[in-house]
């Protein structure tokens, strides 16, 4: 009885002893790197530094205890980093600005290093080529502080504390995505570690198949140090937030739908909806990207009476800070893409009203469901194939109208992780069982996507393909597939 048992035993020792020199390693690696590299570049478990730098990530679902922290502020020390990491097989993580809540997207345990690229944040604006410089580690709001000074924007992130580098490399969805195509369209070069060490700068001209692929295809071709972007004279907007009861959720949802349907809809128009079920709320906010009161490209909800409203000329960034950062400790999401049309709104609405889903997650401590609705126009498509001549990006995006629709949910303790995880993606099969065969999109919106969802085989036969084929020219040894666990993967070929 007692051999048996030993026998039954095996596998699980094997585990914990493989596990615990995987972890023996990377504690020597850390050592290597803080002979190399020093105690200011790379942060130990005993540094004082270590437990606030290890916890940055947004969502508590993702803190973990790396081996070390690397925390570079040049591209020069991201390549002793990498190589070194590369050469002695060991895992690492690499955190923009910890956005992610999926639990290694941005993040590693002790088997491994967390390279955080927070002191690469520096910003800049060169009037002359009316091009932005953004380390991957800045946050939006620092990225338009620059840029307000010179009244012009970018194609960039609508919540201030996100970070640039995750968001650039997922596709990235801003308010003016109508108008210019996804944040990633309109990034003119790339500064990449690769996984020799070698740093390269991928543009139209040089390194062409990886500029393409870095467009939406995140961190499985190198670590991005630097990114140059297109930018635009806008600053004042005319913005509007209006909160609704939740009984007036198909009404708004109904003028939704008539607002993206419109012929020859206004591109300098933007909107999102965040329905509230667990709060009994829906938040509209719209933004016109000139300095109009009340353009008429939202006449479809003026009509619509709110419990509260919010409307000014402002400069964008101001109305992107009306946002209260979040306060919940714990997230998880879940995305879907679909052609919409009226009857798909009310029946998402009765749905969001009256799911035991939404109702299992209203009754934890703090627990909080929001459906984002995000009306996406052909042009955003189209603006993604113009914009430059390597073929636009990865996304492989129809130019149809679409809506992408982000389930969040919010929650306190972690002992209800795996209820509310549940919940999410039975809510979003849920969903997607409603979707007719003729309104349904491939395409699934890497920002917005839990980890158990396939984003790059979402994007196309022949553009994952292509990816695979870039792939193993930059990366032939699948250092960032086989070491970095995190993000979405592209397949081997």
């Amino acid at each position: 009885m007692m051999i048996s048992t030993f026998k039954a035993l095996i596998p699980f020792l094997t585990l914990i002893t493989a596990c615990e020199a995987l972890s023996s390693n990377a504690k020597h690696v850390c050592d290597e790197l803080v002979r190399g590299l020093g105690p200011s570049t790379v942060v130990l478990p005993s540094d004082p530094r270590y437990a606030n730098i290890s916890t940055e990530n947004w969502s508590q679902t993702t803190w973990k205890r790396p081996a070390c922290i690397a925390v570079p502020s040049k591209a020069l020390q991201v390549q002793q980093v990498v190589k070194t990491l590369v050469k002695k097989n060991v895992p690492f993580a690499i955190r923009s600005g910890g956005h992610s809540p999926n639990p290694l997207d941005a993040s590693i345990d002790g088997t491994g290093v967390l390279i955080s690229t927070g002191y690469l944040n520096v910003v800049t604006f060169d009037p002359v080529t009316k091009l932005a410089s953004l380390g991957p580690g800045a946050r939006w709001k620092e990225v338009y502080s620059v840029l307000d000074k010179h009244r012009v924007t970018v194609v960039g992130g609508r919540v201030l504390d996100v970070g640039v580098g995750g968001l650039l490399l997922g596709g990235g969805l801003s308010y003016l995505t109508d108008l210019y195509g996804m944040a990633c369209d309109n990034i003119v070069s790339y500064q990449v570690v690769l996984a020799n060490g070698d740093l390269v700068h991928a543009t139209e001209r040089s390194h062409r198949d990886l500029f393409w692929a870095l467009k939406g295809g995140a961190n499985n071709f190198g670590v991005v140090t630097e990114f140059k972007l297109k930018t635009y004279p806008i600053y004042l907007v005319w913005g509007s937030v209006r909160v609704f009861a939740a009984t007036q959720t198909q009404a708004v949802l109904q003028a939704v739908q008539a607002y993206q349907s419109q012929p020859n809809k206004d591109l300098y128009a933007n909107m999102v909806l965040n329905v509230v079920p667990t709060n009994y709320t829906v938040i509209l906010t719209m933004v016109y990207l000139k300095p109009v009161e009340k353009p008429s490209a939202f006449r479809f909800f003026y009509h619509l009476t709110p419990l509260s409203e919010y409307s000014s000329i402002m400069p964008l960034s101001t109305l992107m800070s009306l946002f209260p950062a979040a306060t919940l400790p714990r997230w998880t999401w879940w995305t879907l893409s679909f052609k919409p049309s009226g009857t798909l709104y009310t029946q998402m609405s009765n749905l969001l009203a009256t799911s035991p889903e939404v109702k299992t997650i209203q009754h934890l401590t703090a627990g909080t469901m929001v459906g984002t609705v995000q009306p996406i126009n052909q042009n955003v498509a189209l603006a993604g194939r113009r914009a430059n001549s390597v073929g636009g990006n990865v996304l492989g995006l129809e130019a149809v109208n679409q809506t992408w629709i982000s389930l969040n949910a919010g929650w306190w303790d972690q002992k209800d992780d795996k209820k509310v995880h549940a919940a999410v993606f039975v809510l979003g099969r849920k969903i997607q069982r409603l979707v007719q065969p003729w309104a349904q999109i491939d395409y699934i919106f890497m920002n917005d996507a839990n980890a158990d969802q396939g984003v790059i085989g979402s994007y196309g036969r022949v553009n994952v393909l292509r990816l695979k084929l870039v792939k193993w020219a930059y990366d032939p040894l699948g250092a960032f597939s086989r070491l970095v666990k995190g993000g979405q993967k592209v397949p081997a070929l």
